[in-house]
Protein backbone atom coordinates (compact mmCIF):
# COMPACT_ATOMS: atom_id res chain seq x y z
CA UNK A 1 0.00 0.00 0.00
CA UNK A 2 0.98 3.56 -0.58
CA UNK A 3 1.06 5.93 2.42
CA UNK A 4 0.82 9.58 1.58
CA UNK A 5 0.00 11.11 5.04
CA UNK A 6 -1.64 14.52 4.81
CA UNK A 7 -0.32 15.20 1.27
CA UNK A 8 -2.94 16.90 -0.82
CA UNK A 9 -3.10 15.88 -4.55
CA UNK A 10 -4.78 17.59 -7.37
CA UNK A 11 -6.93 15.46 -9.68
CA UNK A 12 -4.26 15.60 -12.37
CA UNK A 13 -1.55 14.60 -9.91
CA UNK A 14 -3.35 11.58 -8.54
CA UNK A 15 -4.46 10.52 -12.04
CA UNK A 16 -0.87 10.77 -13.29
CA UNK A 17 0.29 8.69 -10.31
CA UNK A 18 -2.35 6.05 -11.01
CA UNK A 19 -1.44 6.09 -14.72
CA UNK A 20 2.25 5.55 -14.03
CA UNK A 21 1.51 2.80 -11.53
CA UNK A 22 -0.89 0.90 -13.76
CA UNK A 23 1.03 1.26 -17.00
CA UNK A 24 4.33 0.23 -15.41
CA UNK A 25 2.84 -2.60 -13.34
CA UNK A 26 0.47 -4.14 -15.95
CA UNK A 27 2.56 -4.40 -19.09
CA UNK A 28 2.22 -7.43 -21.40
CA UNK A 29 -0.69 -9.05 -19.63
CA UNK A 30 -3.29 -11.52 -20.98
CA UNK A 31 -6.98 -11.27 -20.14
CA UNK A 32 -9.81 -13.70 -20.95
CA UNK A 33 -13.39 -12.51 -21.32
CA UNK A 34 -16.44 -12.02 -23.50
CA UNK A 35 -16.61 -9.29 -26.14
CA UNK A 36 -19.41 -6.79 -25.63
CA UNK A 37 -20.37 -3.49 -27.26
CA UNK A 38 -17.99 -4.09 -30.17
CA UNK A 39 -17.84 -0.99 -32.34
CA UNK A 40 -15.30 -0.33 -35.13
CA UNK A 41 -14.60 3.38 -35.51
CA UNK A 42 -14.49 5.41 -38.73
CA UNK A 43 -10.69 5.59 -38.38
CA UNK A 44 -10.41 1.80 -38.47
CA UNK A 45 -9.71 1.28 -34.76
CA UNK A 46 -11.72 -1.38 -32.91
CA UNK A 47 -13.32 -0.47 -29.56
CA UNK A 48 -15.08 -3.01 -27.35
CA UNK A 49 -15.70 -4.08 -23.74
CA UNK A 50 -14.21 -7.23 -22.27
CA UNK A 51 -16.35 -8.64 -19.48
CA UNK A 52 -17.09 -11.63 -17.31
CA UNK A 53 -19.88 -12.22 -14.76
CA UNK A 54 -18.57 -9.76 -12.21
CA UNK A 55 -16.55 -7.07 -14.00
CA UNK A 56 -15.67 -5.38 -17.25
CA UNK A 57 -12.78 -3.48 -18.79
CA UNK A 58 -12.63 -1.24 -21.83
CA UNK A 59 -10.42 -2.41 -24.69
CA UNK A 60 -9.11 -1.04 -27.96
CA UNK A 61 -7.17 -2.54 -30.85
CA UNK A 62 -5.64 -0.03 -33.21
CA UNK A 63 -5.97 -0.39 -36.98
CA UNK A 64 -2.37 -1.45 -37.61
CA UNK A 65 -2.66 -4.42 -35.23
CA UNK A 66 -5.81 -5.82 -36.82
CA UNK A 67 -3.87 -7.28 -39.78
CA UNK A 68 -2.91 -10.25 -37.62
CA UNK A 69 -6.54 -11.18 -36.86
CA UNK A 70 -7.80 -14.35 -38.52
CA UNK A 71 -11.44 -13.55 -37.71
CA UNK A 72 -13.79 -10.61 -37.18
CA UNK A 73 -14.45 -9.93 -33.49
CA UNK A 74 -18.14 -9.74 -32.58
CA UNK A 75 -20.32 -9.46 -29.49
CA UNK A 76 -20.61 -12.67 -27.52
CA UNK A 77 -17.25 -14.12 -28.55
CA UNK A 78 -15.02 -15.54 -25.84
CA UNK A 79 -11.50 -14.32 -26.49
CA UNK A 80 -8.03 -14.05 -25.01
CA UNK A 81 -6.40 -10.65 -25.45
CA UNK A 82 -2.79 -9.61 -24.91
CA UNK A 83 -1.63 -6.04 -24.36
CA UNK A 84 -0.86 -3.24 -21.94
CA UNK A 85 -3.05 -1.34 -19.44
CA UNK A 86 -3.39 2.33 -20.26
CA UNK A 87 -5.09 5.19 -18.36
CA UNK A 88 -7.11 7.85 -20.17
CA UNK A 89 -6.49 10.84 -17.89
CA UNK A 90 -9.22 13.12 -19.25
CA UNK A 91 -11.91 10.63 -18.27
CA UNK A 92 -10.11 9.06 -15.36
CA UNK A 93 -10.68 5.61 -16.90
CA UNK A 94 -8.41 2.75 -17.78
CA UNK A 95 -8.41 0.28 -20.65
CA UNK A 96 -6.32 -2.44 -22.20
CA UNK A 97 -4.64 -1.67 -25.51
CA UNK A 98 -4.66 -5.01 -27.36
CA UNK A 99 -1.69 -6.27 -29.32
CA UNK A 100 -3.43 -9.55 -30.25
CA UNK A 101 -6.83 -11.21 -29.95
CA UNK A 102 -7.53 -14.91 -30.32
CA UNK A 103 -10.61 -16.95 -29.73
CA UNK A 104 -10.58 -18.59 -26.31
CA UNK A 105 -9.12 -22.05 -26.56
CA UNK A 106 -7.86 -21.52 -30.13
CA UNK A 107 -4.27 -21.06 -29.04
CA UNK A 108 -4.17 -24.51 -27.49
CA UNK A 109 -6.00 -26.02 -30.48
CA UNK A 110 -3.67 -24.39 -32.99
CA UNK A 111 -0.62 -25.58 -31.05
CA UNK A 112 -2.04 -29.12 -31.01
CA UNK A 113 -2.75 -29.00 -34.75
CA UNK A 114 0.73 -27.66 -35.51
CA UNK A 115 2.31 -30.51 -33.52
CA UNK A 116 0.11 -33.07 -35.31
CA UNK A 117 0.91 -31.53 -38.70
CA UNK A 118 4.66 -31.80 -38.10
CA UNK A 119 4.38 -35.39 -36.90
CA UNK A 120 2.25 -36.57 -39.84
CA UNK A 121 4.43 -34.66 -42.30
CA UNK A 122 7.48 -36.44 -40.90
CA UNK A 123 5.77 -39.75 -41.72
CA UNK A 124 5.45 -38.61 -45.37
CA UNK A 125 1.65 -38.33 -45.42
CA UNK A 126 1.84 -34.91 -47.05
CA UNK A 127 4.62 -35.63 -49.60
CA UNK A 128 3.94 -34.04 -52.98
CA UNK A 129 5.31 -37.03 -54.92
CA UNK A 130 2.47 -39.14 -53.52
CA UNK A 131 -0.22 -36.87 -54.95
CA UNK A 132 -2.42 -38.53 -57.57
CA UNK A 133 -3.68 -36.83 -60.71
CA UNK A 134 -7.40 -36.35 -61.16
CA UNK A 135 -9.08 -38.17 -64.08
CA UNK A 136 -9.63 -35.91 -67.06
CA UNK A 137 -13.35 -36.64 -67.51
CA UNK A 138 -14.73 -38.27 -64.34
CA UNK A 139 -18.18 -39.75 -64.87
CA UNK A 140 -18.91 -40.32 -61.17
CA UNK A 141 -17.84 -38.47 -58.02
CA UNK A 142 -18.29 -39.58 -54.40
CA UNK A 143 -18.93 -36.83 -51.84
CA UNK A 144 -18.28 -37.57 -48.15
CA UNK A 145 -20.22 -34.91 -46.26
CA UNK A 146 -23.47 -34.23 -44.44
CA UNK A 147 -26.41 -35.00 -46.78
CA UNK A 148 -28.30 -31.98 -45.38
CA UNK A 149 -25.47 -29.45 -45.22
CA UNK A 150 -24.77 -26.45 -47.40
CA UNK A 151 -21.71 -28.14 -48.93
CA UNK A 152 -23.66 -30.88 -50.74
CA UNK A 153 -26.16 -28.32 -52.04
CA UNK A 154 -23.36 -26.19 -53.46
CA UNK A 155 -21.71 -29.21 -55.10
CA UNK A 156 -24.97 -30.37 -56.71
CA UNK A 157 -25.77 -26.86 -57.91
CA UNK A 158 -22.36 -26.31 -59.52
CA UNK A 159 -22.04 -29.74 -61.15
CA UNK A 160 -25.64 -29.58 -62.36
CA UNK A 161 -24.91 -26.30 -64.11
CA UNK A 162 -21.46 -27.17 -65.50
CA UNK A 163 -21.84 -30.89 -66.23
CA UNK A 164 -25.36 -32.31 -65.87
CA UNK A 165 -24.15 -35.76 -66.93
CA UNK A 166 -21.81 -36.11 -63.95
CA UNK A 167 -23.12 -38.68 -61.45
CA UNK A 168 -22.81 -37.58 -57.80
CA UNK A 169 -22.86 -40.26 -55.08
CA UNK A 170 -23.49 -38.85 -51.59
CA UNK A 171 -21.67 -40.83 -48.88
CA UNK A 172 -23.31 -39.45 -45.71
CA UNK A 173 -21.27 -38.59 -42.63
CA UNK A 174 -21.64 -36.11 -39.74
CA UNK A 175 -19.25 -33.19 -40.18
CA UNK A 176 -18.96 -31.99 -36.56
CA UNK A 177 -19.21 -33.44 -33.11
CA UNK A 178 -17.31 -36.05 -31.14
CA UNK A 179 -18.16 -38.98 -33.45
CA UNK A 180 -17.73 -37.11 -36.72
CA UNK A 181 -14.03 -37.86 -37.33
CA UNK A 182 -14.38 -41.65 -36.98
CA UNK A 183 -17.42 -41.72 -39.28
CA UNK A 184 -15.78 -39.50 -41.90
CA UNK A 185 -12.70 -41.74 -41.96
CA UNK A 186 -14.93 -44.83 -42.26
CA UNK A 187 -16.90 -43.38 -45.17
CA UNK A 188 -13.75 -42.30 -47.01
CA UNK A 189 -12.43 -45.87 -46.83
CA UNK A 190 -15.80 -47.26 -47.94
CA UNK A 191 -15.96 -44.93 -50.95
CA UNK A 192 -12.42 -45.93 -51.92
CA UNK A 193 -12.88 -49.67 -51.36
CA UNK A 194 -16.11 -49.97 -53.36
CA UNK A 195 -15.15 -47.47 -56.05
CA UNK A 196 -18.10 -45.20 -55.43
CA UNK A 197 -16.44 -42.46 -57.48
CA UNK A 198 -13.49 -41.81 -59.73
CA UNK A 199 -12.83 -38.85 -57.42
CA UNK A 200 -13.72 -38.43 -53.74
CA UNK A 201 -14.64 -35.00 -52.36
CA UNK A 202 -14.34 -34.68 -48.58
CA UNK A 203 -15.61 -31.50 -46.98
CA UNK A 204 -18.17 -29.26 -45.38
CA UNK A 205 -19.19 -25.60 -45.28
CA UNK A 206 -17.65 -22.94 -43.09
CA UNK A 207 -17.56 -22.95 -39.31
CA UNK A 208 -15.46 -22.19 -36.26
CA UNK A 209 -12.10 -23.75 -35.61
CA UNK A 210 -13.75 -26.25 -33.26
CA UNK A 211 -16.38 -27.10 -35.91
CA UNK A 212 -13.68 -27.96 -38.46
CA UNK A 213 -11.60 -30.11 -36.09
CA UNK A 214 -12.91 -33.50 -37.40
CA UNK A 215 -11.20 -32.80 -40.73
CA UNK A 216 -7.88 -32.40 -38.93
CA UNK A 217 -8.32 -35.61 -36.98
CA UNK A 218 -5.50 -38.10 -37.43
CA UNK A 219 -7.89 -40.89 -38.49
CA UNK A 220 -9.34 -38.74 -41.28
CA UNK A 221 -5.92 -37.59 -42.45
CA UNK A 222 -4.63 -41.18 -42.62
CA UNK A 223 -7.77 -42.38 -44.43
CA UNK A 224 -7.26 -39.72 -47.09
CA UNK A 225 -3.54 -40.44 -47.44
CA UNK A 226 -4.20 -44.19 -47.86
CA UNK A 227 -6.85 -43.74 -50.59
CA UNK A 228 -6.15 -45.23 -54.00
CA UNK A 229 -8.81 -42.90 -55.41
CA UNK A 230 -7.82 -39.24 -55.90
CA UNK A 231 -9.21 -37.09 -53.08
CA UNK A 232 -10.18 -33.40 -53.06
CA UNK A 233 -10.36 -31.70 -49.65
CA UNK A 234 -12.98 -28.94 -49.55
CA UNK A 235 -13.32 -27.81 -45.95
CA UNK A 236 -14.84 -24.46 -44.94
CA UNK A 237 -14.22 -21.14 -46.66
CA UNK A 238 -11.14 -19.69 -48.35
CA UNK A 239 -9.51 -18.67 -45.06
CA UNK A 240 -10.08 -22.03 -43.34
CA UNK A 241 -7.37 -24.68 -43.28
CA UNK A 242 -7.47 -28.27 -42.07
CA UNK A 243 -4.92 -31.08 -42.09
CA UNK A 244 -7.09 -32.83 -44.68
CA UNK A 245 -5.97 -30.16 -47.14
CA UNK A 246 -2.35 -31.31 -46.80
CA UNK A 247 -3.14 -35.03 -47.12
CA UNK A 248 -5.50 -34.71 -50.09
CA UNK A 249 -4.34 -34.79 -53.71
CA UNK A 250 -6.06 -31.44 -54.35
CA UNK A 251 -7.06 -28.76 -51.84
CA UNK A 252 -10.09 -26.70 -52.83
CA UNK A 253 -10.92 -23.46 -50.97
CA UNK A 254 -14.65 -24.29 -50.85
CA UNK A 255 -17.00 -27.16 -51.75
CA UNK A 256 -18.18 -25.11 -54.73
CA UNK A 257 -14.59 -24.82 -55.95
CA UNK A 258 -14.19 -28.61 -55.62
CA UNK A 259 -17.30 -29.08 -57.76
CA UNK A 260 -15.85 -26.75 -60.38
CA UNK A 261 -12.62 -28.76 -60.44
CA UNK A 262 -14.31 -32.12 -61.11
CA UNK A 263 -16.62 -30.64 -63.74
CA UNK A 264 -14.06 -28.33 -65.35
CA UNK A 265 -12.49 -30.84 -67.75
CA UNK A 266 -15.55 -31.56 -69.88
CA UNK A 267 -16.77 -27.97 -69.94
CA UNK A 268 -13.35 -26.57 -70.76
CA UNK A 269 -12.86 -29.08 -73.56
CA UNK A 270 -16.28 -28.31 -75.03
CA UNK A 271 -15.42 -24.62 -74.90
CA UNK A 272 -11.99 -25.31 -76.39
CA UNK A 273 -13.46 -27.37 -79.25
CA UNK A 274 -16.04 -24.65 -79.93
CA UNK A 275 -13.27 -22.05 -80.10
CA UNK A 276 -11.23 -24.25 -82.44
CA UNK A 277 -14.28 -24.73 -84.65
CA UNK A 278 -14.89 -20.99 -84.83
CA UNK A 279 -11.21 -20.38 -85.55
CA UNK A 280 -11.18 -23.03 -88.29
CA UNK A 281 -14.33 -21.68 -89.96
CA UNK A 282 -12.94 -18.15 -89.77
CA UNK A 283 -9.63 -19.23 -91.32
CA UNK A 284 -11.37 -21.12 -94.13
CA UNK A 285 -13.53 -18.11 -94.89
CA UNK A 286 -10.53 -15.80 -94.93
CA UNK A 287 -8.59 -18.11 -97.25
CA UNK A 288 -11.64 -18.51 -99.51
CA UNK A 289 -12.08 -14.75 -99.76
CA UNK A 290 -8.38 -14.37 -100.49
CA UNK A 291 -8.57 -16.93 -103.31
CA UNK A 292 -11.66 -15.23 -104.71
CA UNK A 293 -9.91 -11.87 -104.63
CA UNK A 294 -6.85 -13.24 -106.39
CA UNK A 295 -8.83 -15.17 -109.01
CA UNK A 296 -11.15 -12.25 -109.76
CA UNK A 297 -8.30 -10.50 -111.55
CA UNK A 298 -8.07 -13.27 -114.16
CA UNK A 299 -10.60 -13.78 -116.97
CA UNK A 300 -10.22 -16.54 -119.57
CA UNK A 301 -8.36 -14.22 -121.93
CA UNK A 302 -6.15 -12.86 -119.18
CA UNK A 303 -5.27 -16.34 -118.01
CA UNK A 304 -4.36 -17.33 -121.61
CA UNK A 305 -2.17 -14.28 -121.98
CA UNK A 306 -0.62 -14.89 -118.58
CA UNK A 307 0.03 -18.48 -119.58
CA UNK A 308 1.81 -17.44 -122.79
CA UNK A 309 3.75 -14.80 -120.90
CA UNK A 310 4.76 -17.51 -118.49
CA UNK A 311 5.88 -20.00 -121.16
CA UNK A 312 7.35 -17.40 -123.56
CA UNK A 313 10.90 -17.73 -122.18
CA UNK A 314 10.65 -21.49 -122.58
CA UNK A 315 9.41 -21.19 -126.15
CA UNK A 316 12.15 -18.70 -127.00
CA UNK A 317 14.73 -21.02 -125.56
CA UNK A 318 13.21 -23.90 -127.54
CA UNK A 319 13.40 -21.86 -130.77
CA UNK A 320 17.01 -20.99 -130.07
CA UNK A 321 17.87 -24.62 -129.50
CA UNK A 322 16.02 -25.63 -132.69
CA UNK A 323 17.91 -23.08 -134.78
CA UNK A 324 21.15 -24.12 -133.15
CA UNK A 325 20.40 -27.78 -133.94
CA UNK A 326 19.48 -27.04 -137.58
CA UNK A 327 22.61 -24.96 -138.02
CA UNK A 328 24.67 -27.76 -136.57
CA UNK A 329 23.05 -30.31 -138.90
CA UNK A 330 23.59 -28.01 -141.94
CA UNK A 331 27.26 -27.54 -141.12
CA UNK A 332 27.69 -31.25 -140.60
CA UNK A 333 25.97 -32.10 -143.91
CA UNK A 334 28.05 -29.50 -145.75
CA UNK A 335 31.22 -30.95 -144.24
CA UNK A 336 30.24 -34.50 -145.16
CA UNK A 337 29.22 -33.44 -148.65
CA UNK A 338 32.59 -31.77 -149.20
CA UNK A 339 34.38 -34.88 -148.01
CA UNK A 340 32.20 -37.01 -150.30
CA UNK A 341 32.91 -34.80 -153.30
CA UNK A 342 36.64 -34.92 -152.57
CA UNK A 343 36.57 -38.69 -152.31
CA UNK A 344 34.55 -38.94 -155.51
CA UNK A 345 37.01 -36.78 -157.40
CA UNK A 346 39.87 -38.83 -156.13
CA UNK A 347 38.06 -42.01 -157.11
CA UNK A 348 37.21 -40.72 -160.56
CA UNK A 349 40.79 -39.59 -161.07
CA UNK A 350 41.99 -43.19 -160.77
CA UNK A 351 38.95 -44.78 -162.47
CA UNK A 352 39.71 -46.85 -165.65
CA UNK A 353 36.83 -45.07 -167.37
CA UNK A 354 38.44 -41.72 -166.72
CA UNK A 355 41.72 -43.04 -168.06
CA UNK A 356 39.98 -44.30 -171.19
CA UNK A 357 38.37 -40.89 -171.66
CA UNK A 358 41.79 -39.37 -171.75
CA UNK A 359 42.51 -41.45 -174.93
CA UNK A 360 43.89 -44.61 -173.45
CA UNK A 361 42.60 -48.12 -174.40
CA UNK A 362 42.61 -51.56 -172.86
CA UNK A 363 43.53 -54.57 -175.09
CA UNK A 364 42.57 -58.11 -174.02
CA UNK A 365 43.25 -61.41 -175.69
CA UNK A 366 39.93 -62.83 -176.83
CA UNK A 367 41.05 -66.39 -176.39
CA UNK A 368 42.48 -66.01 -172.89
CA UNK A 369 40.78 -62.83 -171.67
CA UNK A 370 44.12 -61.58 -170.40
CA UNK A 371 45.14 -57.99 -170.75
CA UNK A 372 47.84 -57.49 -173.27
CA UNK A 373 50.33 -55.19 -171.65
CA UNK A 374 53.23 -55.42 -174.07
CA UNK A 375 54.04 -56.31 -177.72
CA UNK A 376 55.39 -59.61 -176.60
CA UNK A 377 51.97 -60.59 -175.32
CA UNK A 378 50.43 -59.97 -178.78
CA UNK A 379 50.90 -63.13 -180.85
CA UNK A 380 50.65 -62.88 -184.62
CA UNK A 381 47.31 -63.88 -186.05
CA UNK A 382 45.70 -63.75 -182.57
CA UNK A 383 42.44 -61.89 -182.06
CA UNK A 384 42.04 -59.18 -179.38
CA UNK A 385 39.46 -56.71 -178.09
CA UNK A 386 40.35 -53.03 -177.91
CA UNK A 387 38.23 -51.19 -175.32
CA UNK A 388 37.71 -47.45 -175.73
CA UNK A 389 35.87 -45.15 -173.32
CA UNK A 390 32.71 -45.33 -175.45
CA UNK A 391 32.89 -48.90 -176.76
CA UNK A 392 35.24 -51.65 -178.07
CA UNK A 393 36.57 -53.07 -181.35
CA UNK A 394 38.14 -56.38 -182.34
CA UNK A 395 41.58 -56.60 -183.94
CA UNK A 396 43.87 -59.28 -185.33
CA UNK A 397 47.58 -59.03 -184.71
CA UNK A 398 49.68 -59.40 -187.89
CA UNK A 399 53.37 -59.83 -188.31
CA UNK A 400 54.71 -56.31 -187.90
CA UNK A 401 51.29 -54.94 -188.97
CA UNK A 402 47.85 -54.60 -187.52
CA UNK A 403 44.69 -55.07 -189.53
CA UNK A 404 41.37 -54.04 -188.21
CA UNK A 405 38.62 -56.66 -188.59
Amino acid sequence: MFGFGDKLFSVSEITALIKDTLEEGFCGIRISGEISNCRPSSTGHLYFTLKDKNAMISAVMFKGRQKSLGFTPADGMLVNVSGNISVYALRGSYQIICDSIEKAGEGEILAMLEERKKRLAAEGLFDSDKKKKLPFFPSQVAVVTSPTGAAVKDILRVTGRRNPGLNIVIVPAPVQGDTAAAKIAEQIRRADEFGLGEVIIVGRGGGSLEDLLPFSDEAVVRAIAECRTPVISAVGHEIDTSLSDFAADISAPTPSAAAEIVSAGREEQITHVARLYESLVREIRQQTERVKLLSSRYSGTNMEESFFILIQPVLARFDDLKEELLSCFTDRIREQRYRLDSALRELLAVSPQAILERGYTIITDKATGKTIRSAADAHPDSTADVRFHDGSRGIIFMENTNEEL
